[in-house]
């Protein structure tokens, strides 16, 4: 068993702290499918994911809503994450008719006991959660049933909290609160509330277990993006959504029990007293296409989409949650000459940026109060958009945006270069089409055939795109705003693997992934 030696607490007034720091908790949930792959394990895939979130600036991810793993555990061990172990999404009160509610009585002791023995030794367990927004908080069955669930945990273990995720945040409505067995109370959403939680809670240790729950669909961007909107108002309202089913990816249309992603992390950024958060999701995932019906297939929720792409709000937890400069302008620049385009900057370190157009200064702004990201509304002409991060007058970073021109070659991008020879390691190959400058065409949905020789076979493709009903499993996928990706395995050949890409009017471009 390998050893991990970590103390970390909980404070009623400061939070969280790891081995004596105070610590927020940067945390995601995550649903166990890897995109394309579905519902199969493979540590390559998680480490992937898990790679994406690390460089984001998360440090925690809550597993919802049941075990997850064994690959999951290991890494978030060995790359270092806070987890919050999480048991059920139902308790005997059903959510919807077939679901685990009907196994209840014979299993929650079995399976709660194995969850528990199997994850004890895992350093990176810092919190069993025993339920999602489980019914019986609204009466008084959820009093009996928590301290019966809380007594299996502690029989089993004495050095985790034991927390829920509650949606009900009145204490005398919440009886699974009331039962007092709760070491963390746990928080789903409601985040203008958090200002009443210590004398509504006093005294109690508290984290947002799930908050934001906005929407976007990945290098989508309506116009203009200074209205927040929710997809619908309530529930089974009619909404004006998008023909193509997308959302803007401008970070302002939200669910109706949510929030954006701004609204929710400034709220737990001000309260010392919540000790983290955990965003719903880290990544889209296979099902609830909420706020589309069929042929949406698949979550808009995700800072990273399906196929593992960042959303740009990405970049917005990375300038609040990673310690590297940063400096993220959006959206591309290939528009309607004269359109009105909002262009949004996420950035750190730095005290101003300044926008460009073609060299022509379009102003300087800074981030007011406790604003997490600055516009300018342009004018669309062709060309370079350009920004400056400045601090004290010194260059900090510089980024580009060129207008893409005509279709010159197809792109390739490995994440890794090697690969191994045992039929189970994976590398994902990123697609893209680009102008003879190197330059993304945004808006590129070109067919792109594949052809994998040597000791690698095609697993997997996507695109990201929501309403995708493409095979995951296909030997093509058609670009969404201009990308894709390819998933290779090792088929157990040491021969090197050539990837080619193709498309119906003659472009094509290979790559070599070497084998050992």
């Amino acid at each position: 068993t390998p050893l991990g030696i970590r103390f970390f607490s909980f404070d009623a007034e400061k939070g969280f702290s790891l081995n004596g720091k105070p610590t927020k908790i940067y945390g995601v949930c995550l649903h166990h499918d890897n995109g394309a792959l579905g519902a199969v394990e493979n540590i390559h895939a998680v480490r992937r994911k898990l790679t994406l979130l690390k460089e984001m600036g998360a440090n925690a991810i809550r597993m919802s809503h049941n075990p997850h793993s064994l690959e999951m555990m290991q890494l978030c061990d060995e790359m270092g994450f806070i987890v919050q172990d999480e048991a059920f999404d139902v308790w005997k009160k059903p959510k919807v008719k077939n679901d685990a509610h009907k196994e209840w009585d014979a299993w929650y002791k079995r399976d709660l006991e194995d969850l528990i023995l199997r994850d004890r030794n895992y350093p990176s367990v810092m919190m069993w959660s025993i339920g999602n927004e489980i019914r019986e908080q609204f009466d008084s069955t959820g009093i009996a049933i928590t301290r019966e669930l809380a007594q299996i945990v502690k029989n089993l273990d004495t050095t985790r909290p034991i927390t829920s995720a509650l949606t009900e945040n009145v204490p005398e409505k919440n009886f699974i609160y009331q039962s007092g067995a709760l070491d963390l109370l746990g928080f789903n959403y409601k985040h203008e509330d958090y200002k009443e939680f210590p004398a509504r809670f006093k005294g109690q240790k508290i984290i947002a277990s799930e908050t934001v729950s906005a929407l976007e669909t990945r290098g989508h961007y309506d116009q203009p993006s200074d209205v927040v909107k929710a997809w619908p108002v309530k529930y089974g309202e009619k909404f004006d959504g998008n023909a193509d089913w997308t959302v803007s990816a401008y970070d302002n249309v939200k669910s109706f029990w949510g929030s954006t992603h701004e609204e929710s992390w400034k709220a737990i950024k001000n309260s010392d007293f919540i000790a983290g958060t955990f965003v719903w999701t880290g990544f889209d995932y296979i099902g609830e296409p909420d706020p589309y019906p069929f042929p949406a297939r698949s979550s808009y929720f995700g800072i990273i989409d399906l196929a593992g792409l960042p959303k740009d709000v990405y970049y917005m937890y990375q300038s609040e949650w990673a310690k590297k400069p940063v400096l993220h302008i959006f959206p591309h620049w290939n528009w309607q000459k004269d359109q009105e385009v909002d262009v949004w900057a996420y950035y750190n370190n730095a005290d101003e940026v300044e926008l460009f157009l073609n060299g022509k200064s379009l102003g300087k702004k800074s981030k007011q109060n406790d604003d997490l990201h600055i516009s300018w509304r342009v004018k669309f002409e062709p060309g370079t958009i350009k920004a400056i991060s400045r601090k004290e007058g010194k260059v900090v970073l510089e980024k580009e945006i060129h207008t893409a021109g005509e279709a010159s070659k197809i792109d390739l991008k490995v994440n890794k270069s090697t690969l191994k020879n045992d039929t189970y390691d994976l590398v994902y190959v990123t697609v893209s089409i680009v102008d003879k400058d190197g330059n993304l065409l945004p808006n590129a949905n070109d067919l792109i055939n594949f052809e994998v020789t040597g000791g690698g076979k095609l697993v997997g493709v996507d695109n990201g795109y929501q309403a995708n009903l493409d095979s995951f499993k296909a030997n093509s996928c058609k670009l969404f705003n201009g990308k894709c990706i390819a998933i290779i395995q090792s088929n157990g050949k040491k021969e090197n693997i050539q990837l080619k890409a193709s498309t119906v009017n003659g472009m094509s471009a290979t790559v070599i992934v070497k084998v050992e």
